[in-house]
């Protein structure tokens, strides 16, 4: 066993690559349609997904997002979007392995079909209950919506993928009720069915190795920073480690 700090950049990098990794083996890349909503954690999925596939020509993941959280000098808009969004790419949109540029989820949420995979970013998780819940800024409810009608209605596949710098301990149906009720300001949460994927769930798809989450927090740039217990076989461990390393390396996000 052998302990490990990981940044938030880190984690999403480390994210990125097992997610890309799993969505590059899926049936839906060849014979159906993959789609990536953007978000700052799913960047570098594409990312890492896009280098993969030999596309990532053109793509940037600065600007691949539509709400996001940001320290109260950065202004953003009453739906959490940043005034200017005129470098939004759009969402990943992979059809049959080809790459649909400027498409987003709203125009293929009803092409869609059970073995399709949608991945999307999340803004809380239960780690105990493998939960997970979204802020809700947009009035007519944002890309959720038309994510769901295929999730519920067709059976698609949802992958929610998330550092665990967004762990909350309070149930979320509870939290929902919260800030969903008549007089709450501010953002809704919607509770979302999908599967889950955190740092931990990426280190055992990329390695073998299971890990837990012993400590939190830092400062100088690891604010936000998992320390990590990693376990495993000798080979699943040096494995782990050389892949932690080349995550660690990774820059804090910036736009």
């Amino acid at each position: 066993m052998f302990q490990y700090v990981l940044t938030p950049a880190a984690g999403k990098r480390l994210i990125g690559k097992a997610v890309a990794r799993q969505l590059s083996k899926e049936q839906a890349l060849e014979a159906g349609f993959i789609v990536i909503i953007a978000g700052t954690t799913n960047g570098y999925i594409a990312e890492e997904l896009l280098a993969l596939l030999g596309k990532s020509g053109g793509f940037s993941r600065r600007r691949f997002f539509r709400g996001i959280t940001t320290p109260p000098a950065i202004k953003t808009t009453g739906t959490g979007r940043l005034p200017d969004e005129s470098r939004f790419p759009g969402d990943i949109i992979l059809e049959k392995g080809a790459l649909r540029v400027g498409k987003t989820i709203y125009d293929v949420a009803d092409l869609m079909k059970e073995g399709d995979v949608i991945v999307k970013g999340v803004n809380c998780i239960d780690c105990r209950r493998r939960m997970a819940g979204i802020l809700i800024g947009h009035p007519e409810g944002g890309t959720i919506i038309p994510t769901l009608r295929a999730v519920v209605g067709k059976r698609v596949k949802l992958l929610l993928p998330a550092g665990l710098e967004k762990r909350i301990s309070d149930d979320i149906d509870t939290m929902a009720n919260m800030l969903n009720a008549s007089g709450c300001s501010g953002t809704r949460l919607l509770p979302v069915p999908g599967e889950v994927i955190t740092e931990i769930e990426a280190l055992r798809m990329l390695t073998g190795a299971s890990a837990r989450l012993v400590a939190a927090g830092g400062v100088c740039g690891a604010e936000g920073a998992i320390w990590l217990a990693i376990d495993g076989e000798k080979g699943q461990l040096e494995k782990a480690r050389e892949l932690l390393d080349v995550a660690a390396a990774e820059p804090l996000f910036s736009m």
